[in-house]
Formats: C-alpha cells, structure tokens, sequence
C-alpha cells in the first residue's frame, strides 16, 4: 500500500442528504471487518511470501472465495478444472548476520551499522555476497538519463567500478516546476527506476539519500523494507537488472559525506535541479562484506472468477496484493510482527467481499476475476508475473481496478485515484459516483509517486485500463485538516511498522460506500460493450492500440 487516505463519500450542503445511496448496499462491515482482523493477526505471521504465513494467508483466500460463490480461476490442472491458485516463480535473497561496512572519507575509516546510516538490500544480481574494498563514489544528481527530456544526470562519466549516490524523487520536487512534470513524481523519481539505471551503466552499485518529504516515507520504513528478504522475478540475466549494491543511506551522512568533500550538500542538490549539472567526485570509498542466501522460491496469486453469461472470454480484474513484510526487527515494543492490517489486509477483504457481491448478484455478462496478488512490497513482483504470464487474455480485460488499502477513518467527501493517468476507466467512475453524489479530487499528493508503487502499474505497463481507487483526505469528520493530519501520523508511526495492526474501533462505514461504488463501476463494464480507453497522449496508449483487433 502507497499511504494516502482511503476515502469515502461526498455530501451535499444545505438540506441535501450526506450521500445519495441508489440502492441497499452490497457490502456487510462486520464481514469485512472481520477479514481484516483474521488476516492481521499474529497467527498470520505478518503474511510474507514463501513463509508459513503465505500458506496460511493463502489457504484463507481459497477457502473464502469459495464460500463467496467464486470459481477457482489460477493455474490449469491435468484434468481440465483450474486451480485457485497461480505459481510466481520469484528469486529469493536474505543476508546472512550482519554485514561490515566501512566508509573512508578524507582519510579516516568509520563502521557503518546496518539498518542505523545505510540500509543494504540482499543482492539481486544472482550472487550470493556483496563483497568490495574501498570503491570511490560520485554523486550524480537524481540519476536521470531522460533524452526526451534533454536531461543527462552523467554526462558521459564512465561509472563502472564506482557507486554513485543519487537523490530520490525527480528534479522538479524541490521547485514545482520544471519538465518532470512538477510535483507530480515521474518514473524517473522512482528508486527502482535509479537502481536500474546503475545496473544499464554498469556501476557497483547505488546508494539513495532518504530525505522524508521526496520519499514521502520516514526512515524506519526504508529501513523495515531493505534489510529483510528480497524478491525479484526470475530473470534470464539478473545483473542486467540489477547492481551488487542496492542501498539507501541516512540524509546526515550525506551531509557528512559532502563536506568531507568540500562540498555543500544543500547546495549540491540545488545544482542537480539543472539541466546543466554534472557528476561530482566525492573524497570517499565504501567498503561491504555481506553474506546472503538465495534461491529460487515459488509463491502464488490467488484467483477467483465469476464466468460471464454471454461474454466469458471477455474480463474485469479486481485485485488487491495479500502480502506484507512478515517477521523482521523488533520495534521499541519489541513486537517483531509486520501484521499489515491497513496495508493490505483491508484491500485483501474488500476483493472478498466484492466478489462475494458478484457471485451473489446478477450474473455479470462478461467474466470477472478476483485477484490476489503476492510480493506486492517486494516490488509488485505477483502483478507483474501476472501481466506478463495472464491467465486471461490481456487484450480482451476490459479494465483492472486495484485497492490497496481502504477507508478506515469513516466517510469523507471526495474519493481519488493513485497518479494523474488521464483514461476513460476513470471517466466512468467519475460518472458512476456522481450518479450518488460522489465527488473525485485529484491525487492529493502526486509527488509521492503512488502510481507507480501499486499493481494496476503492472498493468498498464502492459496496455491495459488500470486504476488503483484511493480514498479521500476530506473527511466528513473534521475535514481536509483531520484528514491530512491522519495520514502524516499513519506514514511516520505504523506505515511498514508492526503498529499497522487491526483495531476494533475502526469504523468502516466509508469502506462500504467506496466498494459500492467500486461494484457499481464493475456492474457497468462487466454488462457493456465498452473498451475504455487511455488518452491520446498516454505513455500506455500504444501497448494498447496494438491490440485493438482482438476486441470488437
């Protein structure tokens, strides 16, 4: 989950009522209230992937898709009926003990403490140790080779054999404006973007400077999501995707870093806000010797489906990721259970529950699959495998819609979507809220990238409609001010914490009004002959046309 506030509905002033509700609603609170509660449990182990909690987690969605009225959707089996699950074949890496790492700058020699100034990743380039002595590191910006854009970041400096250090987020953050696209994060803000530019180029490796508000997350989650387990798909060549070193450091010691070399970090960063900008040797060598373990580990997408009437070829995806981060270290309570109950837990009940509203409904004319995705906080790794290995053609999904991550703080005003990705999936939620009173409210904060980090981005990548429905930050109860209030003290203290537990308090009344509309969305699409569309000047829109002649 991408923190943001789930929303819930608008209202109108004056006499008017809150919301305006066309029908009784498809969806039971307690119901939903207690999936979350089971699958944040402890008994659940956090749900990380390829652990006993994965085959706890999963065992669950089977069996209560099941009881919903789905049909189970995954792999094919031998004798011609389907399993629920689908097969994620994923590269799995964890270090071994603690790493040493020394930094040596202006000639004295210092330890760094895993998890404390530096966050080291287990490699994923298909080794077991991260093994090297004193390599040099230079500074190049945001790391952004973007020849659209005129923007080079290296201007020609040969980086192989050294680790570059680079920003987070793109260079219009600071500013507003510039060609990245403003506040809004591009794909070249995104850290994965920046480690697979240090693999093309063939560096050592990159180290990412956390600053809060670029990365729109505080230090303890970079450090609870970095120094467990590591994911990736399967990769022919994985050097090619992947540096040895993958890191993250603390803003201090860039600002220490800097001024050994005589250099401003301040002022450095101002000048990678320039096109003109160019690499800056620092007066420093980072050595790391870190054992891993790794292998080839297989976890599962979990899949349900109510088969359309007259159009069963035809399909709409729901889907939610299942997966958080498991059993890591302990926080200053000691509690070591990473339990996800808003992340993601909660979208986890919601595609339950919606297809429970499917399978007990009118029969939908077109298919819909009900998907539940792993290694989502691994890097959308269950998405990914499924749009690039689909059960059901990609050519004729009609849409996908995401949840990660519901209303838990009671109806509000507005409802959002991750990104600014202009499509007509998009139109036709606009217009299904507004037929009860619903109001869309672009992504309140675009600068932290959230299209990019949750799985319709999968998807789209593929050509496919996809949105991931974010909830709004008005809240009937307090506002805008409550709201954003809310969502700061969600990201700082429980976002990737074991403190993102389940309480029993939590009014999920903005849930049900959000599914209901979700379900209305679907209802709509699921019985029509409509194909939306991305915009003409979509960077997805292409994938798409290339498959137009499959859908009539």
């Amino acid at each position: 989950m991408k923190t943001g506030l789930m929303c819930g509905v608008a209202f109108f002033l004056g006499a008017a009522p809150l919301f305006a509700q066309a029908a009784p609603s498809h969806f039971d609170a307690a119901r939903i209230a207690g999936h979350i509660e089971t699958l944040s449990s402890d008994a659940f182990e956090g749900r990380g992937p390829a652990t006993p909690g994965e085959d706890k987690t999963i065992a669950y969605l089977s069996q209560k898709m099941g009881e919903a009225g789905l049909v189970p959707a995954g792999d094919p089996k031998a004798d011609g009926t389907r399993a629920w699950t689908q097969d994620v074949p994923l590269l799995r890496s964890e270090n071994v003990g603690t790493p040493a790492i020394t930094l040596t700058e202006g000639g004295s020699t210092k330890a760094l403490t895993q998890g404390e100034e530096i966050a080291v990743r287990a490699p994923l380039d298909g080794t077991n140790a991260i093994d090297i002595r004193n390599v040099p590191l230079v500074f190049v910006g945001y790391g952004v080779t973007a020849p659209e854009k005129k923007w080079d970041d290296f201007k020609g400096v040969d980086v192989r054999g050294k680790l570059i250090v680079v920003l987070v987020n793109d260079p219009d953050f600071e500013t507003g404006q510039g060609d990245f696209g403003g506040k809004a994060m591009t794909y070249y803000g995104r850290w994965t973007y920046k480690y697979e530019e240090a693999a093309r180029r063939g560096a050592v490796g990159t180290l990412i400077v956390h600053e809060s508000k670029p990365a729109s997350y505080e230090w303890a989650t970079v450090k609870n999501s970095n120094t467990n387990a590591m994911f990736d798909i399967v990769r022919e060549n994985p050097k090619a995707s992947h540096a040895p070193v993958e890191a993250w450091i603390q803003r201090d010691l860039a600002v220490q870093l800097f001024r050994a070399s005589g250099l401003d970090f301040d002022g450095a960063k101002k000048a990678a806000q320039s096109r003109s900008f160019r690499p800056m040797p620092l007066n420093a060598t980072l050595s790391i010797d870190l054992k891993a373990t790794s292998g080839t580990i297989v976890s599962h997408n979990v899949v349900g489906r109510v088969i359309g009437s007259t159009k069963p070829d035809e399909t709409l995806i729901y889907s939610a990721h299942w997966d958080h981060l498991g059993v890591g270290a302990p926080d200053a309570k000691g509690d070591k259970i990473y339990n996800g109950a808003l992340d993601n837990a909660s979208g986890t009940a919601a595609l339950i529950e919606m297809g429970r509203a499917f399978a007990t409904g009118p029969r939908p004319q077109r298919s819909v699959v009900f998907l539940a995705v792993t290694a989502e906080e691994k890097g959308l790794l269950g998405s990914e495998y499924y749009a690039t290995h689909p059960l059901y053609p990609l050519a004729t999904t009609v849409g996908a819609i995401n949840m990660d991550g519901i209303q838990m703080l009671g109806v509000a005003r507005n409802f959002s979507i991750l990104g600014s990705a202009k499509l007509g999936l998009l139109d036709d939620l606009i217009a299904e809220g507004a037929k009860v009173g619903r109001t869309f409210t672009p992504e309140a904060h675009p600068e932290n990238g959230g299209f990019f980090r949750s799985d319709h981005f999968t998807m789209a990548k593929q050509g496919v409609p996809a949105i991931s429905f974010e909830a709004g930050n008005d809240l009937v109860d307090g506002g805008t001010a409550r709201g954003e209030a809310l969502v700061a003290e969600y990201t700082k203290n429980r976002y990737h914490q074991p403190a993102d537990e389940w309480d029993p308090k939590t009014d999920l009344s903005g849930a049900v009004q959000d599914l209901d509309l979700l379900y209305t969305l679907g209802e709509r699409l699921a019985n029509s002959r409509e194909w939306p569309q991305w915009s003409a000047d979509s960077e997805f829109r292409a994938a798409r046309d290339q498959t137009a002649s499959a859908r009539k």
